[in-house]
């Protein structure tokens, strides 16, 4: 009797599996680096909006670098467990400090876009980046 595991094809065997894990991995990222790119274009804005919901302003280069650099690991599938591990737990605190008003259905809706997102980052914390990365390269 076979499991469904051994029926289902290995991630790095089949041209669309790697195609999928490559295209997973461009459409987390491009969240992530387009808004560490807005977050330089408007960062005084920034800087007051967190400041708002209590987070200090000074912490802002860190999120930008996280998100910009994160973003781009995670394209390229650089150390692409570890960055979708902290990016994960951003996220989730995000979810938390900026969208958890609720009685807002944007906010709502928000909240569970960011813990959405968290469970696609922490698939990549599981499995990998795929063979089509750094990360892949390396460890052929």
């Amino acid at each position: 009797m076979t499991t469904t595991a051994q029926t289902l094809p290995q991630s790095s065997s089949a041209p669309l599996a790697r195609a999928a894990e490559l295209g997973g991995r461009l459409l987390l990222s491009a969240l992530f680096i387009l808004s560490g790119v807005g977050k330089l274009g408007a960062y005084a804005g920034t800087a007051a909006y967190m400041a708002s919901a209590g987070v200090p302003g000074a912490l802002l280069p860190l999120v930008i670098a996280l998100e910009i650099g994160g973003g781009l690991a995670i394209l390229l599938g650089w150390y692409t467990r570890i960055v979708a591990f902290l990016l994960a737990g951003f996220t989730l605190i995000a979810a938390f400090v900026f969208h958890s008003h609720f009685a807002d259905q944007i906010q709502m809706i928000m909240f569970w876009k960011n813990v959405s997102i968290t469970g696609g980052l922490l698939l990549l914390v599981v499995h990998g980046a795929g063979a089509w990365s750094i990360d892949g390269r390396a460890a052929k």
